[in-house]
């Protein structure tokens, strides 16, 4: 991976992870406060966590579309020329066979 996909990949990581954190956070204050009920038994990390999960997806989709724009076209422009370099690779090796 180059430096600029890599950035715009650990910069989108980041910020999924960080909206994810936040919203755990989040949920397990308003649980510590019972503003949320509690879950059954030992389950109330795993709820909190899989709660996190389904606040935090949508958040993630609205709030980093361009971070997430920004890497896909990096991620494209890589794939193309990964693709050239394989093209040019092909038709070298087809040059030398004949």
């Amino acid at each position: 991976m180059s430096g600029n996909s890599a950035s715009a990949t650990l910069r989108y990581t980041a910020s999924r992870l960080g909206i994810f954190a936040a919203c755990f956070l989040a949920l397990w204050g308003l649980v510590y406060l019972r503003v949320l009920p509690r879950a059954l038994g030992d389950s109330n990390l795993l709820w909190v966590l899989l709660l996190a999960i389904v606040i935090s997806a949508p958040l993630s989709f609205v709030l980093l579309r361009k971070q997430r724009d920004a890497m896909s076209v990096q991620i494209s422009a890589r794939a193309d020329l990964m693709k050239a370099r394989l093209d040019a690779n092909r038709s070298q090796e087809d040059g030398t066979v004949q």
